[in-house]
Parts: C-alpha cells; structure tokens; sequence
C-alpha cells in the first residue's frame, strides 16, 4: 500500500550541476543547482531551473549561454559551497582556489577541476513559477580524457558524480551497476511474445 506524500519535486537522483556564467563585467561565476536534467536528443538540450534571486538567471539571460561542470565526489565540499553563497557577494572561483576557463564556443566559464563539462547556448526559456527554465542547446562536452572508454563513452564509476536527494538534502555517490539498459529486459520481451 502507498501513501500520500503531497505534490512534491521528488525525483530521485537529482545530477548535482555547477553552473557558469559570466556576469557584467565578465567575471566568471558558478552556482550549484539540482533541478535538471536531459531535454532533447536531438538538437542536444538539457534544462536547468533557477530562481530569479540568484546572480546566475540574470547572468544567462544577459549572455544567452551558460556551462554545466559536474563536480566529482572529491569535490563535493566546494559544490556545496558554491551553492551556500551568492555570486552577487562572492567570487567563488578565488575563493575556493578554482580554475576558471573561458569556452570557446559559448559565452561562458567552466570550472578546470570539475571532470565533465557541456558547453551551452541559451535557445528557450520558460517562466514556470518560483523557478525559470532555461533550455539550452549542447554545443560541445568537454571530459577529463582519463574517462574516456575505448568506446568513446564516459566511465561513470571513475566520473563519480555527486547525486542529490531533494526532500532530504542529502548528496550521494553512485551505486551498483545493475545491467544493460536496452538489454536486460530482452528477456521478458521474449517470453512475452511467446505466450
């Protein structure tokens, strides 16, 4: 039997994304979001979500692009602390000690220490209530060459991305692979066009 938890935002991992923008003097910026994820395969989009308080909204707004660095697990203080303070009052980058580098392809920073990185051009927004959303479209992802598969594919477990639980609050790390999407369901398939 369930229960009723309400109309919440949970659903479970959230990725944990820095965020980077320039704002209008050109100095780099992050922020730490989780509401996120994939929006289109083709054009390549994902979505983010911010409330208009923080310094990065009216950052991407005004430049029309922003970057996504996933932090990995031992960088999971300074992901936290870029979330913790306002790019209005602080320059996180000098404060935590970390490398901005300028894309080449977006009008946007991304965090050097940070394993992966997708550069990003702003191409829809949309108003939602307390948070905007922003599209954009995936102009190119940058990975630690370390991570890189014979196959061309990034090896998650070296990746060690952090995950956030929303009604907790809690980060974690990754799991235990369970198997192959696209092929460990076959089975059932199978056994369903048997019957």
């Amino acid at each position: 039997m369930k229960t009723s938890l309400g109309a919440k935002t949970l659903l479970y991992p959230a990725p944990v994304m820095v965020v980077g923008t320039y704002n209008e003097q050109g100095q780099a910026n992050v922020m730490t979001a989780a509401w996120g994820g994939i929006a289109c395969s083709r054009p390549p989009c994902i979505s983010i979500s911010l409330r208009s308080a923080t310094a990065s909204h009216a950052y991407i707004v005004s430049r029309k692009a922003f970057t996504i660095s996933l932090p990995s697990r031992a960088y999971a203080a300074q992901a936290d602390y870029i979330g913790l303070v306002s790019g209005h009052n602080h320059n996180k980058f000098e404060e935590l000690g970390l490398t901005p580098v300028a894309s080449t392809l977006v009008d946007a920073p991304y965090v050097n220490e940070f394993p992966l990185v997708l550069e990003c051009r702003l191409v829809a927004i949309h108003e939602l209530g307390l948070h905007t959303q922003f599209i954009g479209e995936v102009m190119d992802v940058k990975v630690d060459k370390m991570l890189v598969t014979n196959k061309r594919r990034v090896n998650i477990e070296q990746l060690d991305p952090i995950l956030f639980m929303p009604d907790s609050g809690l980060y974690y790390g990754l799991g235990t692979l369970i198997g192959e999407a696209f092929s460990i369901g076959k089975e059932l398939v199978q056994h369903k066009d048997k019957a």
